[in-house]
């Protein structure tokens, strides 16, 4: 089978989408499909896997609903999608994100094949879909089979669109890649207790109110650190936080490359995702689940899709920051329950693996492809 993924968001723009695409590519490909990437030029290179994704169009950032949305853009981009359609002749084009009128819109509109479309986004609300309800509605006909990475982000879209039968198939997990016998990063080992955050300085990843949390920590355990991996546009701000509150207890580490990353899930002791909500998923948590680490995370629809209360990890009140404090001290003064915690979230992240998740889209295309 030839199959095309496309999608505005890739690598080097980090995040669940990208990392979804690229497994599904790696994994289709070992299978022995001919599995292809079509996505915008960012403008710096992703070097793993670069050389054999086709770039067409600049990427363009803007803000969108506490975050940052891309579009791609070119003067000759209509022409390029079409003459590589028409030139390759694939037999799945599977579009991920939304189909704003941009590189998966176009895709769409000149393809010859059996089209798929997978939603990943969990928005309270979507002036994109609003805006371009007119454009799009016409579209959503040429879709063949739609998939959602949740039930969460399979009701976002219907709240705009009357789309139908979904699939349910959600995102998947390297257990190889993450695991808990992984090395720890060096420098960290001197440190305990740690607790860790990794994702983008922006404000629905609720970096703020883990800051806001950690005083409190520190009053219970003085030596507690706060492993800070990531980056984005509020670095400023949070760096000025620490500095007046907490400057002798967090460590920023900035961006991290994918191979070094489980390293830093292995080396914490707590991982604690605070989003305050627009979370479809929440892959974070089946990172740190596949690396056998209790969680702290927030009491949103899309972390209880994976995270069950009081099973793998703790969940608390959305923005609450005492509460937030509450759970993690409780963790972290009951060793026996952060290693059972863990030791159940290793197991179910297996579930979760990327050749099953990968087989399972598969059989999806096929289900449609035989209609």
């Amino acid at each position: 089978m030839k199959i095309l993924l496309v999608s505005d968001i890739f690598y080097p723009h980090t995040g669940g989408v990208s990392e979804h695409i690229l497994h599904l590519w790696r994994n289709f490909n070992e299978m022995g499909h001919t599995a292809k990437i079509l996505a915008p030029s960012y403008g710096k290179n992703y070097p793993y896997v670069d050389e054999k994704i086709i770039r067409m169009g600049r990427a363009i950032k803007f803000p969108k609903n506490r975050s940052f949305s891309v579009l791609s853009f070119g003067i000759t981009l209509t022409w390029q999608v079409r003459r590589f359609l028409d030139t390759e002749r694939f037999d799945v084009v599977h579009l991920h994100g939304a189909i704003a009128p941009t590189l998966p819109y176009l895709a769409l509109k000149y393809s010859n094949a059996k089209n798929f479309v997978t939603f990943h986004s969990a928005y309270e609300e979507s002036f994109g879909y609003v805006l371009w309800e007119p454009v799009l509605e016409q579209y959503f006909r040429r879709i063949d089979g739609m998939i959602a990475v949740s039930t969460v982000a399979r009701d976002c879209v219907m709240r705009y669109f009357p789309i139908g039968e979904c699939k349910i198939i959600p995102n998947g997990i390297d257990t190889e890649r993450f695991r808990p016998d992984i090395p720890q990063v060096e420098e960290l080992r001197k440190y305990s207790p740690k607790i860790l955050f990794v994702g983008r300085f922006e404000p629905r990843k609720g970096l703020k109110y883990l800051l806001m949390a950690f005083p409190e920590i520190v009053k219970e355990f003085p030596e507690a650190k706060l492993i800070v991996v990531g980056e984005g546009f509020l670095e400023h701000y949070y760096r000025r936080y620490i500095e007046e509150h907490i400057k002798d207890n967090v460590i920023f580490v900035g961006f991290v490359k994918p191979e070094e990353l489980p390293r830093y899930y292995a080396s914490c002791d707590i991982y604690c995702s605070p989003a305050t909500g627009a979370e479809s998923f929440g892959i974070v948590l089946l990172e740190a689940m596949a690396s056998g680490k209790p969680i702290v995370a927030s009491d949103i629809p899309g972390y209880r899709t994976i995270l069950s209360d009081g099973v793998e990890g703790l969940l608390f009140e959305p923005m609450n920051p005492e509460a937030l404090a509450e759970k993690i001290i409780y963790l972290l003064k009951r060793p026996e329950l952060m290693k059972k915690f863990g030791n159940a979230g290793r197991e179910k992240s297996k579930k979760y693996d990327w050749k099953i998740v990968s087989k399972q889209v598969l059989d999806f295309y096929k289900e449609v492809c035989n209609r």
